[in-house]
Parts: C-alpha cells; sequence; structure tokens
C-alpha cells in the first residue's frame, strides 16, 4: 500500500488522535463530577437529611452557575487561545471538586457545587469550540462519539468506582478521585496541548458586549438554543432520580447499583464510536430520529416499572442509553455546524449555557413532580415520563427545521 493510499485512509493525523483522547478524558472528569452526584443521592440525602427538592437544588446549583459563567464569558470566548481558556476553566473546576470533597454540611455542599459549576460549565462549550476548529464536518460525528463516550466511560469506570469508595469510605471519597485524576490530566494538558489560536486572525466584535448580543439575537443561533433547551429537558429531569427510583421502586440493592451503571456504561462505550460513524455515514438527523424513537419507547417503559429483576433492569437501561447516547453524538455534532468561524466560541458557550439554565430548571422541576413517601417510594414518575417524552418529540421538530438550514447552508458554501 502506498503513503497516498494510507493517508486517505487515515481519517486522523496522530496529534488528531491525541486531542480526541485529551478532551476525552477532560469530558470524563466534568461529566463524571456532575453525574457522580445521582448514584449517590440515596446516600446524601440520608446522611445531610435533605428532602428530594433539596437535593434537586444540589443538582441544579451546578447547572445554575454553569450558564451563568458560560453566559458571562460568551463575549470573550473568541478573544483568547481557546487551550489558555481551558487551562484557566479546569483549574477552578479542580479547586471547586476539592471542595466538595471536604464539604460537612448540606449548605456548604451547596456552595461548592455553585463554584464548581462556574468553572465546570464552560469546558464543554470550550472543548467543542475546539472540536469545530480542528475537524471537519464529515468527521465530527466520529469525534463527537469519542467524546460523548466519556459520558458512558464515567459509568463503566467511575461510577462503580465512586459508589465503591463511598460504600467503603464516606460520600466524599469520589470527589477526591476526580480531583487527583483531573490534575494529572491537566497537567498533561499543558504540557502537550498545542495553542488553538486561529480563530484570533478573523475578523472579530471587539465589544465583549456587542458580541454577546449579537450572538444570542441572530435567528438561527437563536433556534439552536430553543433545540438545545429541550434536549437538556429529558436527561436532567431523569437522571438525578435514577438511584433513589431504582432502590426504593425498582426493588435493587445499594450493592447492586454499581453492577447496573458498570454494564450500562460498557455496553454505552461500545457503540459510542459506532453511533458516531453512523451519524456521518447516513445523516445526523436521521441518527438523531433513530436515537429519540428508541429512547421515547424506552421512556415509556422504564417510568412505569414496579419491583423488577436486576438483569431486566439491565437490558432496559442498556437499550435506553443506546437511545440517549445516539441523540447526544448525533444532535451535538450537527449543532457545531450552525455557527461561523468567528462566533464559535461565543455560540458554543451560550449554547453550553442554555444547557445547563434549561437543565437546572428541568432538574427543579423534576424535584417538584415527584413526591417521595415516608416508605421511601418515589410517586408520579410516570408523569416525569411524560413530560420527558413531549420534550423530545419537540426537539425531533426542532432538530428538522435546523437540519435543513443547515443542508442549506452547507450546499451554500461548497457552490461559492
Amino acid at each position: 500500500m502506498s503513503e497516498e493510499q494510507k493517508t486517505k485512509e487515515r481519517i486522523f493525523t496522530p496529534y488528531q488522535v491525541f486531542v480526541i483522547a485529551i478532551l476525552s478524558l477532560l469530558q470524563f472528569t466534568v461529566i463524571l463530577d456532575f453525574m457522580v452526584l445521582s448514584p449517590l443521592g440515596v446516600i446524601v440525602m440520608d446522611k445531610l437529611n435533605v428532602t428530594t427538592s433539596q437535593f434537586g437544588l444540589v443538582v441544579s446549583a451546578y447547572a445554575f452557575s454553569a450558564g451563568a459563567a458560560g453566559l458571562l464569558t460568551a463575549g470573550f470566548a473568541d478573544k483568547f487561545d481557546r487551550k489558555k481558556l481551558l487551562m484557566f476553566f479546569y483549574t477552578g473546576f479542580i479547586l471547586g471538586t476539592v471542595l466538595c470533597a471536604i464539604a460537612p454540611t448540606y449548605h456548604l455542599l451547596l456552595g461548592a457545587r455553585i463554584i464548581t459549576g462556574i468553572f465546570g460549565g464552560v469546558i464543554g462549550s470550550v472543548s467543542f469550540a475546539i472540536i469545530t476548529d480542528l475537524f471537519k464536518m464529515e468527521t465530527r460525528g466520529r469525534v463527537m462519539g469519542f467524546v460523548q463516550m466519556s459520558f458512558a466511560a464515567s459509568q463503566v469506570l467511575g461510577l462503580p468506582i465512586g459508589l465503591l469508595l463511598a460504600n467503603r469510605f464516606n460520600w466524599h471519597a469520589p470527589f477526591w478521585m476526580i480531583a487527583g485524576a483531573g490534575t494529572i490530566l491537566g497537567v498533561v494538558m499543558m504540557v502537550k496541548l498545542k495553542p488553538v489560536d486561529a480563530h484570533l486572525h478573523l475578523k472579530i466584535d471587539h465589544n465583549a458586549f456587542h458580541h454577546l448580543l449579537g450572538t444570542i439575537t441572530r435567528p438561527d443561533y437563536a433556534k439552536a438554543f430553543f433545540a438545545t433547551t429541550l434536549l437538556a429537558t429529558g436527561g436532567f429531569m431523569l437522571m438525578p432520580f435514577g438511584s433513589a427510583f431504582s432502590i426504593h421502586n425498582l426493588g435493587i440493592t445499594l450493592s447492586q447499583l454499581p453492577i447496573v451503571y458498570l454494564i450500562t456504561g460498557a455496553f454505552s462505550i461500545v457503540f459510542g464510536p459506532i453511533i458516531g460513524k453512523l451519524s456521518d455515514k447516513i445523516g445526523k438527523f436521521k441518527m438523531f430520529c433513530i436515537g429519540s424513537i428508541l429512547s421515547i419507547i424506552m421512556v415509556a417503559i422504564y417510568t412505569h416499572l414496579g419491583v423488577t429483576p436486576l438483569w431486566m433492569l439491565i437490558v432496559l437501561n442498556v437499550i435506553l442509553f443506546v437511545g440517549i447516547s445516539s441523540r447526544m453524538i448525533a444532535s451535538s455534532a450537527l449543532l457545531t455546524a450552525v455557527p461561523d468561524a468567528k462566533d464559535r466560541g461565543a455560540f458554543m458557550s451560550v449554547n453550553a449555557s442554555t444547557q445547563q439554565i434549561s437543565g437546572g430548571i428541568a432538574s427543579i422541576v423534576a424535584g417538584l413532580i415527584i413526591v417521595q413517601t415516608t416508605s421511601g417510594q418515589l410517586e408520579r414518575y410516570d408523569i416525569l415520563g411524560y413530560v420527558v417524552i413531549g420534550s423530545m418529540i419537540l426537539a425531533t421538530v426542532m432538530l428538522y427545521y435546523l437540519n435543513k438550514r443547515i443542508q442549506k447552508k452547507m450546499h451554500t458554501q461548497k457552490n461559492v
């Protein structure tokens, strides 16, 4: 095989592979930091003596502060080297995680989550801006497949280990684990990651407020932000109370919970790159529709379950997360095509902010819909399921119109 044929077959350069790996690991620590509260919820609510609505506030505090930080930094996001921006916020995120690890009371934990959210909420948007800068649209499905695989990896590796640490020591232990791993990753990133500053040579409005206002009010961007609002609703409503529902309603024990997350995450890791490759091949919107149909069916089944055998819950969880992963990967890749090069940082920051704030509201609403009885059981979970299904249907409609606009834009660019 000639060198030219090898180059054609090689989709990514060695450095691009490194970037994908570093951003995937980065997302792993950030997502794990957010997700670990869900399985720890049943422990935290007991140890700190908090209600479901108070716990919902702890989850949403991260989301609201992340959303506010995203809006505040959006105007500046395209004015700095993206590597430097990433390093600044990741350092703050690690410090916030350490504060979670030493928080002894509900109110201090709430404060620590706010600080972690301020820094952690911006990391994803900067990462997606880097992906958009360094990778072509034709390969972004694959990239997102690997980066979003960190969502599953946090279950396979992080959540079971986090739960085991929490069961063996206390609920603070998983946060120490995340802070330690994040510090090592931060050092590698600082040494090996190259500057990402090509956007600095483009014509950008140097007034941060004008840049932010222009990004928010642009019609095609605004439609994308509304689609993100709907996309965020589903996950943020079901996720925070998943462990409590599994234990109190489905009859799963606390020691069995890591097994559920471990197997579900393992399958999600396997399917992540496959979904990414398929979304590049058949089309990102088609992949999103397939994932949405699968998710709607599984949410309808899952939220109506009673006491369920462990093996059956694992099977249902695996299918549900394959559907959710398909939606996440396909929609993330699709939305990267919306902004112009000069607006990528600002768009991604506002988009991440929209996602976090919407998720925060969804988490609070979920806490208000669900009622925990004196026996510990969660009631009205079926109503929550209907709300999630409604948001999924509306999100699909919004993505349909957004996809048509993107296809038109790409066709115009090819003909210029």
